[in-house]
């Protein structure tokens, strides 16, 4: 079995925590998977927060295991019927946190099934399913040269690209002005790239990057360097989340 950990629900508003209890597939030994994508959300429909796992057995051929876990039930529920094999173009060896947005939890995949291979998949909360997203048209990316942000009110890609004769590279940015399944992208910043990948953005248009590894830094829509902030040198690195601050109590507010 691999990847299991300890998975805790956090709101740092109020200090509220939860620990989340494996769910009986993944505390099966007798099954060996891995987890591929996970995410969390809120289910307006039901008043319901969920945390959602996409795995895989490892075994040939690979068969995806999708499911979630109800807070306001404290139960975890599988979603059976899911045929293609997504897996993790980022990282192969630990899973992937998905981007949440308009009511649907995304991840960047790839899809051996589908044309081009990569995807957008997208598990919407209230209808409990998958959806396929396709990238821009013209759109030839390295999966670690590309990733998933929101920019403004706009589901939104970055991705570096080669720029200019002297071989500057140069951080586009892709939103999808109406989000909807076929929906196009529209190409709207061309800005200098110097390793700093956006992951979000403030109220004035400016945004913040992180290397990935060691500090963030705020740009604003010109790419020009107004912050910059490092808060950790070990080696191995940290990874960055981003909350919506609320006061609003989980469905079974019982500390962990």
């Amino acid at each position: 079995m691999y990847w299991i950990y300890d998975i805790y629900i956090w709101n740092p508003s109020t200090g509220f925590h939860k620990k989340i209890p494996l769910s009986s597939f993944s505390s099966n030994s007798d099954i060996q998977h891995y987890i591929n994508f996970y995410g969390f959300g809120y289910d307006q429909s039901t008043d319901d927060y969920l945390l959602v796992t996409m795995s895989f057995e490892d075994d040939y051929p690979l068969r995806p295991h999708l499911e979630f876990f109800s807070l306001r039930a404290n139960m975890w529920k599988e979603i059976g019927g899911i045929q293609l094999p997504y897996s993790n173009i980022v990282h192969d060896d630990k899973p992937a946190a998905g981007l949440l947005f308009n009511g649907a939890i995304h991840s960047l995949a790839h899809c051996s099934d589908l044309p081009g291979g990569y995807v957008i998949v997208a598990f919407d909360l209230m209808e409990k399913k998958l959806i396929n997203m396709h990238l821009p048209d013209v759109f030839d990316r390295e999966p670690m040269e590309f990733g998933l942000w929101v920019f403004g009110e706009f589901l939104s890609l970055w991705a570096v690209c080669d720029g200019d004769v002297h071989g500057n590279l140069m951080l586009e940015v892709w939103v999808m002005k109406e989000y909807k399944v076929n929906s196009p992208w529209t190409k709207t910043l061309v800005l200098p790239y110097d390793g700093y990948s956006p992951i979000c953005s403030t109220k004035s248009g400016d945004f913040i990057g992180t290397n990935g590894h060691t500090a963030l830094a705020k740009y604003n829509d010109q790419g020009q360097l107004l912050e910059h902030h490092s808060y950790f040198n070990n080696r191995y690195g940290w990874e960055v989340a981003l909350y919506i601050e609320s006061m609003l109590l989980l469905p079974d507010n019982e500390q962990a």
